[in-house]
């Protein structure tokens, strides 16, 4: 049937709309499954790294590895999706991402534990691990290009922010689930049975995102014609500016780090470290990501009315500064819950300065033509060091040095980092 001009137009303001979802979602299946795995790890670590004899902390230690090898494939699934993005479009490869993510999450839902398949099972969940890797590090590129490429004039900072919005409901669901079911079910249950059921909860989310995205038209800037010639296969190669990855990647770095710190290990940290119960440690998380959640749009939509840098500043600047003193009190026994609950929130608010204008800022910094590729590889290769190894890197050394104030000591190094990088010489009208 012939569309009408009032059909047209109606088609073309919604959209914006529609992206906004497609990109979204995805998004939240990727980060609710990593949220997931990071609440889950302790009962992760007992049913599959730690075989008769083994300690808890070692267990631990290898999940966190496990973890950890997800994140190094980032970077490969970064510039092999991104490659076929910045050639073919971005919908057909958001589309392949997101089956891939959903198949292997819903798969670790049912592996054989090591009690019933050995040492074969934690080779098979790392090797659902390295999918997700690898899935997740087109997806990011994919989804923001799309998101911002949709976005209405003056709005990039605002769609951008969508992206790290549905990372904060991604990290919240998947809490609220495991929360939910901790409460629901016996432990015995729990760790029997019911830590499988957040993975497979993978499946239905991902038939939503599929039937978004295969519904979605190719982005605008894509489609010029001038982005068209540069990428068409009998064209010149696409190059990616390495300086811009360099700096992209050290901009987002704090944002990485102490994101992972507050948001995801946190609930292992103080269940290892401070002997405080799952129940409450999972929900202090929920209370750190509310405040993540909350800060994300409103500092996306203060960048694109006063430009990306000053709001990610503020953000990295003030992780320097309270990131030790954060730790101090929620290792202080006599300090009052509600003001732990407050301070756990502002430390998840501080990282949403960060998050809300951190994905038009990279979307920004790469032309059309090498929009994926670029800013994929900038923000899998920030994640792979200093999001995926932050478990194991924080659980190892507090474990050995018995030092509880490595994890301030972690994401306020990484934040500086982000002040010198975010100091340094413009590089998109936005900053």
């Amino acid at each position: 049937m012939k569309l009408t001009f009032e059909d047209r137009a109606v088609r073309e303001r919604n959209r914006p709309l529609r992206a906004l979802a497609a990109g979204s979602v995805g998004n939240f299946i990727e980060w609710y499954e990593f949220g997931v795995y990071g609440y889950v790890a302790t009962v992760v670590a007992e049913r599959f790294f730690t075989p008769a004899g083994g300690s808890a902390a070692e267990g631990l230690v290898r999940t966190y590895a496990s973890f950890g090898l997800a994140f190094f494939f980032r970077p490969l699934g970064a510039a092999l999706f991104g490659r076929l993005a910045d050639r073919l479009g971005r919908r057909p490869v958001l589309i392949a991402v997101v089956s891939l993510m959903t198949g292997a999450t819903a798969l670790i839902g049912v592996l054989p534990t090591y009690a019933q398949a050995g040492a074969l099972a934690p080779w098979l969940l790392t090797f659902l691990r390295v999918v997700q890797g690898l899935s997740a590090g087109g997806e990011f590129g994919g989804a923001v290009a799309m998101l911002t490429e949709f976005a209405p004039p003056g709005r990039r900072g605002l769609y951008g922010a969508w992206q790290s919005f549905t990372v904060a409901l991604g990290l919240l669901g998947g809490a609220g689930v495991a929360v939910g079911l901790s409460v629901l079910l016996t432990a015995d249950q729990f760790g029997s049975w019911g830590w499988r059921l957040p993975f497979l909860l993978a499946l239905p989310l991902g038939a939503l995102a599929l039937w978004l995205r295969i519904g979605l038209d190719e982005t605008p800037e894509f489609r010029e014609p001038a982005v068209r010639a540069d990428v068409e296969p009998a064209g010149p190669a696409v190059r990616v500016p390495v300086r811009a990855v360099a700096l992209a990647a050290a901009r987002v770095m704090g944002w990485s780090a102490a994101g992972y710190t507050f948001l995801v290990v946190l609930p292992s940290y103080l269940q290892a470290a401070l002997h405080t119960g799952f129940r409450a440690a999972l929900l202090a998380t929920v209370v750190a990501n509310l405040g993540f959640a909350a800060a994300i749009l409103p500092a996306g939509l203060l960048s694109d009315r006063v430009g990306r840098r000053p709001v990610m500043l503020a953000g990295a600047g003030l992780v320097v500064l309270l990131a030790l003193p954060l730790l101090g009190l929620l290792q202080d026994p006599g300090a009052p819950a509600f003001v732990k609950g407050a301070a756990l929130c502002g430390a998840g608010a501080v990282v949403g300065l960060m998050a809300g204008p951190g994905p038009a800022m990279l979307a920004e910094m790469f032309p059309a033509r090498a929009r994926c590729t670029g800013l994929g590889l900038a923000y899998a290769l920030s994640n792979a060091v200093f999001s995926g190894c932050a478990g194991l890197i924080i659980t190892e050394a507090v474990r050995r040095t018995g030092n509880l104030d490595v994890p301030g000591y972690y994401a306020a190094a990484t934040c500086a980092v982000s002040v010198l990088a975010l100091l340094g010489p413009p590089k998109t009208k936005a900053d």
